[in-house]
C-alpha cells in the first residue's frame, strides 16, 4: 500500500498559491516520495557582491597619500576605490549624476564627492560597505571646483558665478564667510572674470587663497583681512594652477598650450612663459598657439631638479598622435604616449605636507579605459604592471561564461601556461597603491570565468573568495590567414567588423575540452596541453548546411503530438564533408558558393602551452547565401563528439575520426512525426553544388526519405532551397508570437522593444560596444515573416538516459531543442574504446521521441532517481602530446568504450528524471515512461533568458532570470517557487547577452561595457559577505610635520597656521543664507550598523558607531547650547544698554 505523504500535499498547496499557473498532474509523482527535497525558500537571497573591471566612464580621481588608496567617480555617479590587490569597493550615489571631483579626508576614512547635480556627499570609509553620511545640495549656484587643505575641516567651494563658499565638513553646514567675485576681482575691472577653475592656499600662509578664474585672472585673497592682496592677469584662459612648495612660486597651464611661472610678490607679469611643444619663430616673437593643458603639477625634489608634468599641449600640426603626458625635469622633456584620452592624473609624493618637499616617485594617469602608473624613480619612466582586473574590456567582451566549483588541480594550470605570456618591461618595484586589507574569505572552492572577445580573443580569470585575476589568454583569430589589405577582406558579409567575434563558449572543467562558436559560423575545437606543439596544417572540415521551410507559428498547446513508429534505417556512416574543400567560389550565375567566410591558415602554426586548435568546422556559403550564425553548441570529451545547430538545421562532428556524422535540416529531425504542416518553398530553381552534396527537388522529398536513417548516403543529400536570411540581429528564428509578447512586455517603447527583440534571439549575436547596439548584416530581400519562420536548434544536451518509451535500459543518446518548443531526441552508437573507435564510425540514428513545451527551449538536464544531478560523461584529462612511442597505448587508454550493454545499464525500476526549461515554462518529465510529473508556468506575460540547472547546499535547483528583470529558483524536481525578486529591469541588452547562473548561488553579467557584476543568490553567502569583504581603512600615523628648522623658527620663516575656526565659525563670520544650500542627512552609521551586524563584530560595530552618534548628538547639542548662551548674552547687553539709556527719560520723552 503506499504511503501517504503530508509533506507532498503542503508542497503542493504551497505552489500553488505561490503561482496559479504551477501544476502537477494527478497520479503521475515520481515513484517515488523517496526524493527529498532539502531546499527551501529560506536558503535563498539575493545581493550584489563585488564589481570588477575598469569603472565605465571615468570623470575624477583622488588619492590618500597616507592611507595609500585610490578613488574614482564616473560619468554616471559611481565609485570605484581600490587598495592593494584583492582590495576594491563600488559604491553609487542615488542621484546617479556625474561625479566633478573628489578630495579625500587624508587618513580620516572619509571623501567628499562633488556631483554635477551641485550636490556635495560625504563618504563614510571606516566601514566595509562605504556609505553617505552627509549631502549638501546647493541651489542657486553651480559647483565648479573644490579644494580641502591638509588636515582642515574647511572645504572651499567655487562655483559658475565665481564665488566662493566655505562648507565645514564636519557638520557639512556652510559658513557664514563668503568670497563674492565682485570683491576679489580688480574694481576697475567691469567684466565678469568668469566660472572658477582653482582654488588652493598658500603652502606657507594658510591665510592667504589663490583663486583662479577661467578667463585668465588669479587673486591672491587674504582671508584674515577679507581682501585680496595681488591680483595676475593673462590674456589667456587658465585651466589649472600649481604651487612650489615654497609659496614663493605657482605655474598657470593655459588654453594656448603655454605655461606661465608667477612670483607670488611680483602680480604684473609672469616670470616665464613657456609653450613646450610649440615651435619658436625665427624673429624671436611668441610661439605659435599649441592645444590647451588641461594640467600641470609642480613637484619638488631635495636633491634634484622639480617634475612639470602636464596633459595636453601638444602643436596643432600633429595630426594623429596619441595623446600625451609630458614630463620635464631639468633639461629633459619625456613625451609619455598614452593609449587613451587622458581624463586626470595625479603625482604619488613621499610626504603629504604641501610644504615640504614632495619627493615625486609616480604618477597615477587616468585614460578614458585604462589606468597606468607611470614611475618616476626610473631611466625610461617605465610603467607599473596593474594587478587589478582593469583590463576586461581590451576587446569588447561579446559572451561569457562562469564556473564554480571546479577542479582543484585547473586554476594552478591555467597560471602556470599564463605565467608565460606575461609582458617583459615593467618596473621592478612594487604597486603603489597598496592600501587596506584583504577578508577573511570562507569560500573555499575554486572559481573560474571565461570571457570571449571581439576580436576573436578568450581570457580565463580565477574569480576564486570575490577576486578576479587573469589566469590565461588565448587568440582563436591565430588559425586563419588575416587579410593585409583592405581589399583582401574576407567573405564576411555576414558581420560589418570583427570576424572572429565569439558568440558561444562551451568548456568541460573535467576534461579540460574547450569548443567556441564565431560569428563568421565557424566552430574551433581546442585540447589542453603543457607543452608546446607546431601544427603543419589545421584540420578543417567545411559543412553545407541549409534549408527553409513555410511560416510557422508555435503553438501555445504544450501537448505532446501523437507518435508514429520510431524512424528506423540502416546504420551507416554520414558523408563526410571534410572530403570537399572549397574548389568552387561562384556558381554558375556568379553567385558566391561553396565558400567559406573565412580561410584557414596554411602556413605551420607554433602553439604555445595552454589551449590548442584541434579541429576548424566552417559552414559555407549556399548559393550567394551566407552561413546562418550558429545558435547553439555542445560538445562531450567521453563520445567524442561535437553538435552545433542554427537556424537552418544540425551539424554533429566526431572529432577524433574528423568526420561529419549529421547533416540534417531541422525538419529532417522529425521523420514522420513532424507535428507541423509544413511545405518547403523555393523562389528560384536548385542548383547543382560543387561540393559533392547533391541537391533534390522540393517534389521529390516526401515523409518516407524524411524517416529513413539521416546517416545513410542517401540522406546525405540536403536541401539547397534558397533563404534569403542572413543572420542580422532582427529576431532570426522566433515565431510570429514572440512579437506579440514583446509588444506587451514593452508597449510603446519601440526602439527598447527592437534591442530586447535583437538580444533574446537564442542565436549567439555579436555586440558591437562602440555604438552600444548589435551589429548588422547586410540583409538580401527577405520578408520578416519568413525571418521568423526558421525553426533553430537552441538546446543541446549529451547524455546517457532513456530514449524511447519501451527502453529496458539507458544508452548515449542526444537531446535537441528548438525555438518551437520541441524536443527531440537522437540515438547515439559508439564502437568500443582503444582502436576500434578510431577506425569504426559512430552510427546515429532518430529515436523517433518528441516532447513539447511552450515557447524556445532554453535547458536540458537530467536527474536520477535520487534525485541529484547526472553530469554528461567525460574523460579525465591527459596530456594529449605525448611522446611518440606511447602514442598508440595512450589513446587506447585515453579513448576508452563508452558502453551501452544492458549488463551496465541502469534498470527500469531506476528511473530518471528530464528537466526542460524554455522560455515560458519548465517541465519534470519522468523517464522512460516519457510521463510530464511536474509543470510551471514561469511566466505569462514576459520570458526567460537563461536558465541554468545549478547545485546550492548540497542539493540542486533551477535558476532563471527573465527580460522583466526576475530572477528566480525553482526546486527540483517539484519546481517548486523558492526565490522571485524582481532585481532589474532589463533596459540594457548587454545583461541579456552576458547573465549566467553557476553553482553554489553565484551568477554574473556584464554590467557596462568594461565591469562584470557578481551577485549571489545563496543566503549563506550574502551572511558570510561582510567578512569576505575587504577593509579601506586602517589605523595608520600621520607622517610628522617637515622641521621648520631653527632660524626659520626664529625669524617666522616657516608655514603659518591659521585659525580657521576662529575665521569662519558663526560667531566671526555669522549665519550663512538659508537658502543657499540645504543639508541633506545620510544613512551612512545605520548602513554600517547594518553591514557590520551579519559579521563576527557586529555588535562591537554597532556600539561604536552608537557612540560615535551620540557623541556627534552631544556635539551638537553643546554647540547649540553655546550658541545659545551667546545669544542670552548678547540679548542681556542689548537689554542693559537700553535700559542706561532710557532710565533718565520721562514718559512723553519716548
Amino acid at each position: 500500500m503506499k504511503k501517504f505523504n503530508i509533506r507532498k500535499v503542503l508542497d503542493g498547496l504551497t505552489a500553488a498559491a505561490a503561482s496559479s499557473s504551477s501544476s502537477s498532474q494527478p497520479g503521475q509523482r515520481p515513484p517515488d516520495s523517496d526524493i527529498v527535497e532539502t531546499l527551501c525558500s529560506e536558503h535563498f537571497q539575493l545581493c550584489k557582491t563585488v564589481r570588477h573591471g575598469f569603472p565605465y566612464q571615468p570623470s575624477a580621481m583622488a588619492f590618500d597619500p597616507v592611507q595609500k588608496i585610490l578613488a574614482i567617480g564616473t560619468q554616471t555617479g559611481s565609485l570605484r576605490l581600490f587598495g592593494r590587490p584583492g582590495v576594491e569597493c563600488y559604491c553609487q550615489h542615488d542621484s546617479a549624476a556625474g561625479v566633478i571631483q573628489l578630495q579625500f579626508l587624508i587618513n580620516e576614512g572619509a571623501l567628499v564627492s562633488a556631483l554635477a547635480d551641485d550636490t556635495l556627499h560625504l563618504w563614510n570609509l571606516r566601514q566595509k560597505r562605504p556609505a553617505i553620511l552627509h549631502s549638501l545640495k546647493f541651489n542657486k549656484e553651480r559647483i565648479t571646483f573644490c579644494h580641502l587643505p591638509f588636515q582642515s575641516k574647511w572645504l572651499y567651494v567655487g562655483t559658475e558665478r565665481g564665488n566662493v563658499h566655505i562648507v565645514n565638513v564636519e557638520s557639512f553646514t556652510l559658513s557664514g564667510y563668503v568670497i563674492m567675485w565682485n570683491k576679489a576681482i580688480e574694481l576697475s575691472s567691469k567684466t565678469h572674470p568668469g566660472l572658477i577653475v582653482h582654488i588652493s592656499d598658500n603652502p606657507m600662509d594658510e591665510g592667504k587663497l589663490l583663486i583662479g578664474f577661467e578667463s585668465g585672472t588669479l587673486v591672491l585673497w587674504d582671508l584674515k583681512s577679507k581682501k585680496g592682496e595681488y591680483r595676475y592677469s593673462y590674456d589667456e584662459a587658465i585651466h589649472s594652477v600649481a604651487w612650489h612648495h615654497e609659496g614663493k612660486q605657482f605655474v598657470c597651464s593655459h588654453s594656448d598650450g603655454s605655461l606661465t611661472i608667477w612670483n607670488v610678490k611680483s602680480p604684473i607679469r609672469p616670470a616665464q612663459i613657456i609653450t613646450p611643444h610649440g615651435k619658436l619663430p625665427k624673429d624671436g616673437k611668441k610661439a605659435e598657439p599649441c592645444k590647451p593643458i588641461l594640467k600641470v603639477e609642480y613637484r619638488t625634489c631635495k636633491s634634484g631638479d622639480p617634475f612639470i608634468i602636464f596633459s595636453g599641449g601638444l602643436s596643432y600640426d600633429t595630426v594623429g598622435r596619441r595623446p600625451c603626458l609630458t614630463v620635464m625635469h631639468g633639461k629633459t622633456t619625456a613625451v609619455l604616449e598614452m593609449d587613451y584620452p587622458i581624463v586626470d592624473f595625479l603625482t604619488l609624493c613621499e610626504t603629504p605636507y604641501p610644504s615640504d618637499f614632495q619627493e615625486p616617485y609616480a604618477v597615477v594617469v587616468l585614460l578614458e579605459k585604462d589606468l597606468v602608473v607611470v614611475d618616476l624613480g626610473q631611466n625610461g619612466y617605465p610603467i607599473f604592471e596593474n594587478p587589478y582586473p582593469l583590463d576586461i574590456h581590451e576587446s569588447p567582451v561579446t559572451c561569457c561564461e562562469y564556473f564554480a566549483d571546479c577542479p582543484v588541480d585547473l586554476i594552478p594550470a591555467l597560471y602556470s601556461v599564463g605565467a608565460k605570456q606575461k609582458r617583459q618591461g615593467y618596473s621592478k618595484k612594487e604597486w603603489p597603491i597598496n592600501g587596506g586589507n584583504w577578508g577573511l574569505g570562507t569560500q573555499s572552492y575554486p572559481e573560474i570565468i571565461i570571457t570571449g572577445h571581439a576580436d576573436g580573443s578568450l581570457k580565463f580569470w580565477d574569480a576564486s573568495a570575490i577576486t578576479l585575476q587573469v589566469l590565461y589568454k588565448m587568440k582563436t583569430s591565430k588559425v586563419f590567414e588575416k587579410s593585409r589589405n583592405k581589399e583582401e577582406k574576407p567573405n564576411t558579409d555576414i558581420v560589418d567588423e570583427d570576424p572572429y567575434a565569439i558568440q558561444i563558449i562551451t568548456w568541460c572543467p573535467e576534461s579540460r575540452m574547450l569548443c567556441v562558436a564565431g560569428v563568421s559560423a565557424h566552430v574551433i575545437v581546442y585540447k589542453f596541453s603543457r607543452q608546446e606543439v607546431t601544427t603543419e596544417a589545421i584540420q578543417m572540415l567545411e559543412i553545407r548546411l541549409l534549408y527553409e521551410i513555410n511560416d510557422l507559428e508555435s503553438p501555445e498547446t504544450d501537448q505532446i503530438p501523437s507518435l508514429g513508429a520510431p524512424c528506423q534505417g540502416p546504420n551507416s556512416q554520414t558523408a563526410n564533408s571534410q572530403s570537399h574543400p572549397s574548389t568552387s567560389s561562384s556558381s554558375s550565375d556568379g553567385l558566391r558558393d561553396n565558400v567559406p567566410c573565412l580561410k584557414i591558415r596554411s602556413t605551420p602554426l607554433k602553439q604555445g602551452a595552454g589551449y590548442q586548435a584541434e579541429v576548424v568546422i566552417q559552414l559555407v556559403w549556399v548559393n550567394g547565401e551566407p552561413p546562418q550564425q550558429i545558435s547553439s553548441l555542445a560538445v562531450n570529451s567521453s563520445y567524442g563528439l561535437l553538435v552545433f545547430g542554427n537556424c537552418n538545421g544540425i551539424a554533429m562532428v566526431d572529432y577524433i575520426q574528423k568526420t561529419v556524422l549529421l547533416n540534417l535540416g531541422t525538419i529532417e529531425l522529425y521523420g514522420s512525426n513532424d507535428p507541423y504542416q509544413r511545405q518547403p518553398k523555393s523562389p528560384r530553381k536548385t542548383r547543382q553544388t560543387s561540393g559533392g552534396l547533391c541537391d533534390i527537388n522540393e517534389g521529390s522529398t516526401n515523409l518516407d526519405d524524411r524517416c529513413k536513417s539521416p546517416t545513410s548516403a542517401k540522406m546525405s543529400r540536403k536541401l539547397s532551397l534558397p533563404t534569403e536570411l542572413k543572420p542580422d540581429l532582427e529576431l532570426a528564428f522566433r515565431s510570429k508570437t514572440r512579437d506579440q509578447r514583446l509588444n506587451h512586455l514593452f508597449e510603446g517603447t519601440k526602439q527598447l522593444k527592437k534591442k530586447i527583440w535583437n538580444m533574446t534571439s537564442l542565436c549567439a549575436h555579436f555586440f558591437n560596444v562602440k555604438d552600444n547596439s548589435f551589429s548588422r548584416s547586410r540583409s538580401s530581400s527577405v520578408t520578416s515573416i519568413d525571418k521568423e519562420s526558421r525553426e533553430a536548434i537552441t538546446a543541446l544536451h549529451f547524455c546517457e538516459t532513456y530514449t524511447r518509451k519501451a527502453d529496458t535500459c539507458t544508452s548515449p543518446c542526444l537531446w535537441v531543442g528548438t525555438t518551437l518548443g520541441t524536443v527531440l531526441v537522437i540515438v547515439l552508437n559508439l564502437p568500443p574504446g582503444g582502436e576500434q573507435r578510431l577506425t569504426q564510425p559512430v552510427i546515429v540514428s532518430p529515436s523517433g521521441t518528441i516532447l513539447r513545451l511552450k515557447g524556445a527551449i532554453l535547458r536540458i538536464a537530467f536527474l536520477d532517481t535520487t534525485g541529484s544531478l547526472i553530469n554528461p560523461a567525460h574523460e579525465p584529462w591527459r596530456e594529449p602530446n605525448v611522446q611518440e612511442e606511447k602514442d598508440d597505448k595512450d589513446k587506447c587508454r585515453k579513448l576508452r568504450p563508452v558502453s551501452v550493454s544492458p549488463s551496465s545499464s541502469q534498470e527500469i525500476n531506476e528511473t530518471q528524471y528530464a528537466v526542460i526549461c524554455s522560455e515560458k515554462q519548465a517541465k519534470v518529465i519522468s523517464l522512460p515512461s516519457q510521463n510530464c510529473i511536474y509543470k510551471h508556468n514561469i511566466t505569462e506575460t514576459s520570458f526567460v533568458l537563461r536558465a541554468d540547472i545549478v547545485g546550492l547546499n548540497g542539493s540542486i535547483c533551477l535558476a532563471c532570470f527573465c527580460a522583466n528583470g526576475h530572477i528566480m529558483t525553482f526546486s527540483l524536481p517539484s519546481l517548486r517557487p523558492l526565490l522571485d525578486v524582481n532585481y532589474l529591469p532589463l533596459t540594457d541588452m548587454r545583461i541579456a547577452r552576458t547573465f549566467c547562473f553557476t553553482n553554489n548561488g553565484q551568477a554574473l553579467y556584464l554590467v557596462s561595457p568594461t565591469e562584470i557584476q557578481r551577485i549571489t543568490y545563496s543566503q549563506s553567502t550574502c551572511e558570510n559577505l561582510q567578512e569576505m569583504l575587504g577593509e579601506l581603512f586602517t589605523p595608520v600615523e600621520t607622517p610628522e610635520a617637515p622641521n621648520r628648522g631653527f632660524f626659520k623658527g626664529l625669524f617666522g620663516g616657516g608655514a603659518q597656521s591659521l585659525d580657521r575656526e576662529e575665521l569662519f565659525g558663526e560667531s566671526a563670520a555669522g549665519k550663512p543664507s538659508r537658502s543657499l544650500a540645504q543639508h541633506i542627512p545620510g544613512t551612512g552609521g545605520i548602513e554600517g550598523v547594518k553591514g557590520a551586524a551579519s559579521g563576527v563584530a557586529g555588535e562591537l560595530a554597532r556600539a561604536r558607531i552608537a557612540l560615535d552618534e551620540r557623541g556627534q548628538k552631544l556635539s551638537e547639542l553643546e554647540e547649540r547650547t553655546a550658541a545659545m548662551l551667546y545669544s542670552a548674552d548678547t540679548f542681556s547687553k542689548h537689554a542693559h544698554e537700553m535700559m542706561l539709556k532710557c532710565k533718565d527719560k520721562k514718559w512723553y520723552q519716548f
